[in-house]
């Protein structure tokens, strides 16, 4: 594990041969929400010996329809995650999408997130490494792997070594995603952990509808191969209640199915790794 992810997880008790987890609801729908969900990961992850970082996107920028809800405001978003990370002991997470969100989301957050349509802009991008912060940039849905060392570089050249590569999935189609599993490998050679995002390389973008579909049934699929593949960490978008949930519902992971799942990739990242 990087050094500077064993500073993050420090104040957890863990298995260093295991995968690390960033997993949460989309977005911060209520205070509630957030903590039921916190505190069921918090309680398997514990008792699987899994690193967690807290994840939620206080503000939804990138919506296929106008009517979409983006959220109840960036500083209840941000004090909402904030107070649930200090509550369960947990690093946390949300995305950015401008300079100027950099600075104001890094008073929160452990990780700052670039989503994967704004993983080339190169301001955002020195503005998310100039707040020290560790940066976690997803590739784009047309980018290849190898590509995604460019973004690295941009983000150690001003400054900031702390760097982490999510795979999200390739358009495959106007709205389908497909995932190359040689983009873990391939990615890891820029000297960075790789993190493969399972629910939203299972998305299925731009309905006529204006609501995003997916393939939830895929996910531990999606899990699985990537552990195989040694991926260093997985990315998991989850809610009580999938259906109702107000982003991404379509494919999240169901709250009470994410433990099942765990333990499976637990027994078979130990196979992988040899412990």
């Amino acid at each position: 594990m990087s050094p500077f992810l064993q500073d993050l997880f420090k104040g957890q008790q863990y298995d260093p041969k295991n995968f690390f987890l960033i997993a949460g609801p989309c977005v911060v729908e209520s205070e509630a929400n957030v903590f039921e969900i916190g505190a069921h990961l918090a309680a398997v992850c514990k008792r699987l010996s899994i690193p967690l970082v807290l994840k939620a996107s206080y503000r939804k920028a990138n919506r296929t329809s106008a009517s979409s809800f983006t959220g109840h405001g960036d500083t209840f978003g941000l004090g909402v995650l904030q107070k649930a990370g200090v509550h369960f002991g947990l690093p946390v997470t949300t995305d950015i999408h401008s300079e100027a969100e950099a600075d104001a989301a890094a008073g929160y957050v452990d990780i700052l997130q670039i989503p994967a349509f704004l993983c080339r802009q190169t301001e955002l991008l020195n503005a998310a490494a100039r707040t020290g912060k560790i940066v976690n940039v997803k590739k784009g849905q047309f980018l290849s792997g190898p590509s995604m060392k460019f973004a690295a570089d941009k983000i150690r050249a001003a400054g900031n070594d702390k760097v982490i590569l999510t795979e999200r999935g390739t358009t495959f189609g106007y709205q389908d995603l497909v995932v190359d599993y040689r983009n873990i490998p391939w990615m890891q050679e820029s000297g960075a952990p790789v993190v493969m995002d399972v629910t939203h390389s299972l998305q299925q973008p731009n309905q006529a509808g204006g609501v995003t579909g997916g393939n939830p049934q895929l996910i531990g699929t999606i899990a699985k191969a990537a552990i195989a593949a040694g991926a260093n960490g997985l990315f998991i978008e989850t809610h009580p209640d999938p259906a109702c949930a107000l982003s991404d519902g379509a494919n999240m992971l169901k709250l009470d199915l994410l433990e099942g799942l765990l333990e499976q990739l637990v027994r078979l990242r130990a196979a992988v790794v040899g412990g």
